[in-house]
């Protein structure tokens, strides 16, 4: 495969393409959240900031460092905005893995490890450690099925990937993702709004960003899903 053929981060257009636009801000399904207690990593309108925002409740150091490096090439920050990092996609999907997507930890152990194994062996280097050139390299041979050492297969564990970041972008921050609001942002998606006046259903008119979580209203925080992660104890978000 030629230089010019090989994968490339995705563009914000193709990405746009991809969820279908704003429909993507309601792509997490509650039920993806089974475990309560965990505080939020973005405490948008009435909730208290999170003490531990940059914590990791599933995955281990190391295998956060190289997922963090992954969704980073996936949807990069770029001059137009920013990308999964900003959104702590990383940590949406480690909060994920100790919940429903329990069933998707081993999947994310071995294929981080066979992630560094393939990028040692091919390219002398741990994945995080290549220039970008070379990641977005070797996220190509994942996705075109030609990485070795995975189980079943490389491109079953790129799409695994690519899936939740996308998810961990563009969540209602309750879920741990969209930090900041920067994937509704990147959508112009305004968020939940529970009346729209005439001058919203104008269509020259931009809605101004509410930036509020749908359970910061009280008709859904009374029937919140509980949320995947350690029981730390203490109110759940949106109370």
């Amino acid at each position: 495969m030629s230089t010019a053929e090989r994968w490339r981060p995705v563009s914000r257009r193709e990405l746009l393409r991809r969820i279908g636009g704003a429909t993507a801000a309601g792509a997490v399904p509650a039920v993806l959240f089974r475990k309560a207690g965990a505080a939020p990593l973005v405490a948008p309108g009435q909730a208290a900031a999170a003490a531990d925002a940059g914590a990791f409740e599933t995955l281990t150091a190391a295998e956060a460092d190289l997922l963090e490096a992954l969704a980073a090439r996936l949807i990069p920050s770029d001059e137009t905005g920013p990308g999964a990092t900003e959104a702590r996609a990383a940590r949406y999907i480690d909060r994920a893995l100790g919940g429903a997507l329990g069933d998707s930890r081993e999947a994310y152990r071995s294929g981080l490890a066979a992630v560094d194994r393939y990028a040692r062996a091919s390219r002398g280097a741990p994945f995080a450690q290549l220039t970008e050139a070379d990641q977005d390299a070797l996220i190509g041979d994942l996705e075109r099925n030609v990485a070795t050492g995975f189980t079943p297969d490389s491109a079953t564990f790129f799409g695994l990937v690519l899936a939740h970041t996308i998810q961990g972008t563009f969540c209602d921050p309750y879920y741990g993702g969209n930090a900041a609001f920067v994937g509704w942002d990147l959508l112009g998606y305004p968020g939940v709004r529970l009346g729209v006046g005439a001058a919203d259903q104008r269509l020259d008119a931009t809605p101004a960003p509410a930036r509020t979580s749908a359970y910061d209203y009280a008709m859904f925080s009374e029937r919140r899903p509980a949320r995947a992660g350690v029981d730390r104890g203490g109110p759940a978000y949106g109370d």
